[in-house]
């Protein structure tokens, strides 16, 4: 192991315990020296998350914190087996948790697949430590966990190609939640796989506490129902831990060890509270150093300074930004304040997926609690329940998560079609801007929710992506009341209101949005800008910086996605060059088939389109102009059509 004292942790003094699990009691020297292990390990957890919570960059500390005396039993039985013990363990740490990052960063350095100092840039750009882990991406990390539920059916196949060896994985109670993992336990069971799934059993997801909105829920009675053999115990009891892992790894088949623990547990401010799942804020991180005698990593803190901000742009105003994802649920609570309560309760419900604070709902629960449903992370059930909501004419089933999860749930959405329901579905963190979560958390395939058949415009799914806060408004104001399945897509980052030529709101007082008409923000001879949502502010700047330079170029705001206004494309249509510029998938977003439309209608130009085309690379506002997205990047595409 490769580590520096520079680091103020001194993790140079962790020792990794070979553990045989036959012998299910610790020696005194192997307890001293894994107690000291996992204090070691969590103060450098906390320190280097609370390191990105001072630069701006958020994370994660709660789960990777809770799960450092399993992970560090695992590496002694994984240090045991690699010097000949038996049984066999497979030496990876898979995590179907993926915000628990932290914990992978930690243990390759600790097995010396990455420098120490690596650990001062967790989620900066170009760092190669995004929020979620990366296989190939990050020395030392062996596995993409991407969203949570995901990973147990994909260990299960590892297990099924090593019958040899045992492999574990950690859990959690909140992704326990997904329907995954249940079809993951039952073949687990069916073909007795030699899988030890560790969930760390803390009662917390990000919108609260399971046991109060999900009740009824018990992960170790719903993995009982599917056959496994459950060992339920306290996490924070090391002996018993250990004699409980031991117990696991020596039984053939599946086994699922059930961890009591308060998150956070022994950080004042943060203990049992779900606020311990997002970053450890620096305030408190300092403090809990300090009263761990960590005095030089709390100072290190005190000199972190906040990461640098994104550029400016012409044409918009960067003093009046807005953030259309909680904007969602202010904006919901004018339409509902306008409902009579009885009439509102009995024809709409609002379906949250543990995402409330990141999607406006929280608005929502805070003033309208009786139209509220706490879903809990079960993206599929909650989607199809409120299509079963909006079954019949006048009802409105209303769903909102994360833009990544949509592929999630298009099976679900074709049955809401087919079933003639009205949803409106509100997608955020659409796009890559700002997410720091890197890859698995970008909303690239959003137009997966277009799936439906065009037969004589019986189709009336309809895919929505304001570019301001104030056209936002107005497209939610006019969609809501519709029929039909209704997407409406909001990015992580705010968005500065557009500005006119005259320096006035784009989208003002008097401006009416109208479902499939498209807006011209920019006239141009030379060609026009096609684009939607965050990156129409990006795209204003490089038509102003294109005329300014001599390319009569315009800009047209593509706001309604998946209908064609015949106005506007016959007036691109005529034009001698057309970009699509998206941070949506430039495989499978709009500039993927615009050009075809274009060509049905006599276009004879120059065109491309860019969007995001490659995996992320960390960071926040930078993720835009490392897709080539950002005001510099669409000017340079937009110069080789000119």
């Amino acid at each position: 192991m490769t580590v520096t004292t520079e680091f103020p942790i001194p993790l140079h003094e962790y020792q990794v315990v070979p553990l045989d699990p036959k012998n299910p009691t610790l020696t005194a020297e192997q307890r001293t020296q894994l107690d000291k292990n996992i204090q070691l390990c969590r103060d450098a957890i906390v320190f280097f998350t609370a390191i990105a919570d001072a630069k701006g960059l958020g994370g994660h500390t709660g789960g990777p914190y809770d799960t450092v005396p399993e992970t560090l039993i695992m590496h002694g039985f994984m240090e045991h087996s690699k010097n000949g013990g038996t049984p066999e363990v497979l030496p990876i740490f898979f995590d179907e948790a993926g915000h628990r990052v932290a914990t992978q960063y930690l243990m390759a350095v600790l097995e010396g697949d990455m420098d120490i100092e690596k650990l001062f840039h967790y989620r900066e750009y170009l760092s190669h430590l995004p929020g979620h882990p990366e296989r190939g991406f990050t020395p030392g990390v062996k596995f993409s966990s991407g969203r949570l539920g995901h990973m147990w059916p994909f260990v299960n196949g590892v297990a099924i190609a090593n019958p040899n060896q045992v492999v574990f994985m950690l859990g959690s109670d909140g992704s326990q939640m997904e329907g995954n993992d249940a079809e993951a336990a039952r073949l687990a069971v069916a073909q007795n796989l030699n899988v030890k799934v560790v969930v760390d059993d803390n009662d917390v997801t990000i919108a609260g506490h399971p046991s109060e909105y999900l009740k009824g829920f018990d992960v170790s009675k719903t993995l009982e129902g599917h056959g496994l053999t459950v060992n339920t115990g306290d996490g924070e009891d090391l002996d018993s831990l250990y004699a409980r892992m031991c117990e696991a790894v020596t039984h053939d088949g599946p086994v699922a060890l059930m961890n009591k623990r308060k998150m956070c547990v022994g950080i004042k401010g943060l203990e049992g509270s779900a606020h311990g799942h997002d970053v450890i804020k620096t305030a408190v991180a300092i403090e809990h150093l300090k009263s761990r005698g960590r005095d030089a990593a709390a100072e290190y803190l005190t000199t972190v300074e906040k990461g640098p901000g994104g550029p400016s742009h012409q044409g918009s105003d960067g003093s009046s930004i807005g953030k259309n994802r909680d904007l969602f649920g202010k904006i919901m609570n004018g339409i509902l304040d306008k409902i009579p309560e009885e009439q509102r309760i009995e024809s709409i419900r609002v379906f949250d997926c543990d995402l409330e604070g990141s999607c406006g709902l929280n608005h929502i629960r805070a003033e309208h609690p009786e139209v509220f449903v706490r879903g809990g992370i079960m993206e599929r059930g909650n989607f199809s329940a409120a299509a079963g909501f909006g079954y019949e004419r006048g009802k409105q089933g209303v769903f909102a998560t994360f833009s990544a999860f949509l592929e999630m749930v298009v099976s679900e959405i074709t049955m809401a079609r087919l079933n003639q329901s009205n949803v409106l579905a509100h997608f955020s963190h659409a796009g890559c801007d700002d997410m720091a979560d890197n890859t698995c958390h970008f909303g690239l395939n959003n137009m997966f929710s277009d799936n439906g058949l065009p037969e004589e415009g019986h189709d009336n799914t309809r895919l929505y992506f304001p570019a301001d806060q104030h056209q936002f408004k107005k497209c939610l104001e006019t969609i809501y009341s519709q029929e039909g399945l209704r997407f409406i897509f909001s990015t992580r980052s705010g968005v500065p209101d557009l500005l006119n030529e005259e320096g006035n709101k784009v989208f003002g007082d008097d401006y009416e949005f109208v479902p499939g008409k498209d807006d011209v923000i920019r006239e141009g001879t030379a060609g026009y800008i096609v684009t939607f949502g965050e990156t129409t502010y990006r795209a204003l700047d490089a038509v102003i910086r294109l005329k300014e330079a001599g390319t009569d170029v315009g800009l047209i705001c593509k706001s309604t996605l998946n209908v064609y206004d015949e106005e506007m494309m016959a007036k691109l249509a005529a034009a001698p060059a057309v970009l699509v510029a998206e941070s949506f998938n430039v495989k499978t977003g709009l500039g993927s088939r615009f050009g075809t439309e274009l060509l049905k209608r006599g276009f004879k130009g120059n065109y491309n389109n860019i969007g995001t085309h490659k995996e992320g690379s960390g960071g926040l506002w930078q993720q835009m102009g490392y897709q080539g997205l950002d005001s510099d990047g669409i000017m340079a595409s937009m110069q080789k059509l000119t």
